[in-house]
């Protein structure tokens, strides 16, 4: 089962402070993924990415982004594993949201 790429989703106070934060470890933020206007935006040092998102929700998200989010969504269920949020659609960008035994949020988010 292909997870795809791996993020940490952190809901941030103050997106300016945040970004500039990040920018300090040596971060840069992707022009064609939200922005500071949006309070959302993602940034990548290396292979290591990181969602900075201001207002949106309330905890940090464990994030993947595969290509077929319906197939492990489906995986998920054959196990046992309870989907807070379900895939909609049979098609298409769509994730869903589910939590690990410890409470902590995961978000399966296929992109296309």
């Amino acid at each position: 089962m292909e997870l795809g790429q791996f993020s940490v989703s952190l809901a941030v106070k103050d997106i300016v402070k945040s970004k500039a934060f990040y920018e300090t470890l040596g971060f840069e933020a992707h022009p064609e993924c939200g922005g500071v206007d949006d309070k959302w935006l993602i940034m990548q040092h290396g292979t290591t990415v990181i969602g900075l998102f201001e207002g949106m929700f309330e905890d940090n998200i464990l994030t993947f982004n595969p290509t077929d989010v319906r197939h492990i969504e489906q995986h998920l269920k054959q196990h046992d594993i309870a989907i807070d949020s379900p895939t909609k659609g049979e098609s298409g960008p769509a994730h869903c949201i589910l939590k690990d035994p410890d409470g902590n949020v995961i978000m399966f988010d296929q992109h296309q």
